[in-house]
């Protein structure tokens, strides 16, 4: 036999074992004269302007007879014990079905085993069965023989002989089933591998591509999964409805096993039918609001590119305040649309709504403050991105300004990352806010002794200013004397830069500038710190300028 063949045969034997175990399950689920009822609840009747409720007496999961009740007697109380009288009654071998009986006792008609009560019908009862006491009694009585006999009857050794060799050729045809099957989708996937994933590579090839070979195998792959693992739960769940009602110990959960797996579906049904007039509201209250954000967003984008402007508004103010904006808007939608949510006035709604409320102001103080910190700073133009700032005892050009957080770049091209709350309480040195005007001033100190004239010392520091070649010659630098020490004295240098990321490059130069300088006229820097005067001056000779490795052209 070919394989083509071989495959066809497998599904085709396949096909009638599903169709018998789906007949056996139907037909063993519904014996005869008896209505499988869908739960052992209370139901309430309408009838006029009072509400009754009934109960159903359920013996082996059939339902024997429905009993209504009163305030001090409820009707699921009564079906109860009743249910567990009619139990006793089939299991004692010795009573027979005979003996029941039926006695009238006033406005009441009892039914007796013997001397044994069963149960009484009154007036009540029978006015809900639109009957006359005396029928409605005669009808229970039979009812409730048919019940001993069946109760007695499925726990018989032939009955449930019956029902083993039964579940015995329930498991094997699913075995049978679930074996075929899985022969089935292994020969499907060498099928599908051979013939079709190669067309998709084509296919993707041809479509310059555009279309993805591997997604397309993956979705036709979970389709193909999809398909087999419907299937084998549905030959799972028919397998189990039909064994669970084979035997009396299990037949109530059997016959409510569609309805367990089938009501929370028919439930989101209903949820959803009677949800649509809130969904379509929601759906043009999002479209609504969704026009209105696009045309914030043109406003803004207008605002940023400078083709629209207003009187005291910063251009680079447009983006953050668009993102505000937008976020007041979201939070006016959700307010609309919050009473036409479904279910947003259950009580576990609100409960989860509290608690998620709760966790997040819990968990979220620092992002808010860091939030709020962000945008405080952008309307405050502490600093720009590209800015060289110090922060604390950190330096560095602002590389990104977010809502949370800062990224500064160090000279040393490390990426610090500052949290915008710790910005706002520190104090933020913003050097390129006037380098950009060509007024920022960079100084260094050096201490000279007091035996060297200080305008000799002025004069050799604007020198070193002046061979700088990278600083501006206006306005001129200046000299400042800071202290007179107990051992020298501290002049100060004055310059002023127009680029400050270049400031550590100039202060270098500066210093070498400065060293050259005070070595060329023979001055010695006291600095750092003064202990007794040298016997030689501690400054580098002329000739020793340019020792080795130092090249001489520099």
């Amino acid at each position: 036999m070919s394989r083509h063949a071989l495959k066809a045969f497998h599904l085709r034997a396949a096909i009638p074992v599903v169709l018998v175990l789906c007949a056996c399950a139907w037909l063993w689920s519904v014996p005869a004269g008896a209505a499988p009822t869908p739960a052992p609840k209370p139901v309430p009747i309408a009838e006029e302007a009072d509400e009754i409720v009934v109960a159903p007496v359920i013996v082996d999961g059939m339902t024997v007879l429905r009993v209504r009740g009163i305030s001090s007697y409820p009707a699921e109380k009564r079906a109860e014990q009743i249910a567990a009288r009619i139990r006793v009654l089939a299991d004692d071998r010795s009573f027979s079905e005979s003996a029941l009986r039926i006695e009238e006792a006033g406005n009441a008609t009892r039914i007796l085993a013997g001397e044994q009560l069963v149960l009484t019908v009154t007036e009540a009862d029978a006015q809900l069965e639109r009957l006359d006491r005396q029928t409605l009694a005669r009808a229970t009585l039979t009812r409730i023989g048919e019940a001993v006999r069946d109760y007695r009857r499925d726990r018989g050794a032939e009955r449930l002989t019956r029902s083993g060799l039964f579940a015995l050729a329930a498991t094997v045809a699913l075995v049978a089933l679930l074996w075929i099957g899985a022969r089935a989708m292994r020969r499907l996937d060498a099928f599908l591998e051979r013939r079709i994933k190669g067309r998709l590579a084509g296919l993707e090839a041809k479509s310059l591509r555009i279309v993805n070979a591997a997604q397309l195998w993956r979705m036709l792959h979970g389709l193909r999964s999809l398909l087999w693992t419907t299937a084998v739960l549905m030959a799972i769940v028919l397998y189990l409805n039909f064994l669970l009602q084979l035997f009396p110990w299990t037949r109530w959960f059997g016959l409510r096993l569609f309805a367990l797996l089938l009501d929370p579906l028919r439930t989101i049904g209903q949820g959803l039918l009677s949800a649509i007039p809130n969904l379509v509201f929601l759906a043009i209250l999002i479209v609504a609001f969704r026009y209105v954000l696009k045309a914030l967003r043109l406003l803004f984008a207008a605002l940023a590119e400078g083709s629209l402007a207003f009187h005291g508004f910063e251009r680079e103010w447009a983006w953050p305040t668009y993102r505000l904006v937008r976020l007041l808007v979201l939070a006016l939608a959700v307010v609309v649309a919050y009473p036409y949510i479904p279910g947003s006035q259950s009580e576990a709604f609100k409960g989860v709504s509290i608690l998620l409320g709760v966790i997040f102001s819990l968990g979220s103080s620092s992002v808010i403050g860091n939030f709020i910190a962000g945008y405080t700073m952008t309307y405050r133009r502490a600093f720009h991105v590209g800015d060289r700032v110090r922060i604390n005892e950190h330096l560095g050009d602002v590389a990104e300004m977010r809502l949370l957080v800062t990224h500064v770049r160090t000279p040393k091209n490390e990426e610090i990352v500052i949290p915008n709350s710790v910005i706002l309480n520190s104090s933020v040195v913003n050097y390129s806010t006037l380098a950009r005007e060509g007024r920022l001033i960079l100084y260094t100190t050096v201490g000279i002794g007091y035996e060297t004239p200080w305008r000799q010392v002025e004069a050799m520091l604007m020198q070193a200013a002046e061979r700088t070649a990278d600083l501006l010659k206006e306005p001129r630098p200046f000299v400042l004397q800071k202290a007179l020490g107990d051992f020298a004295v501290t002049y100060e240098i004055n310059v002023y830069c127009g680029d400050a990321q270049a400031m550590l490059q100039l202060y270098t130069q500066l210093h070498q500038n400065i060293l050259d300088v005070f070595n060329e006229y023979g001055v010695q820097i006291m600095t750092p710190a003064y202990v007794g005067d040298p016997t030689q001056p501690k400054i580098v000779p002329k000739d020793q300028w340019y020792a080795a490795p130092t090249p001489t052209s520099r």
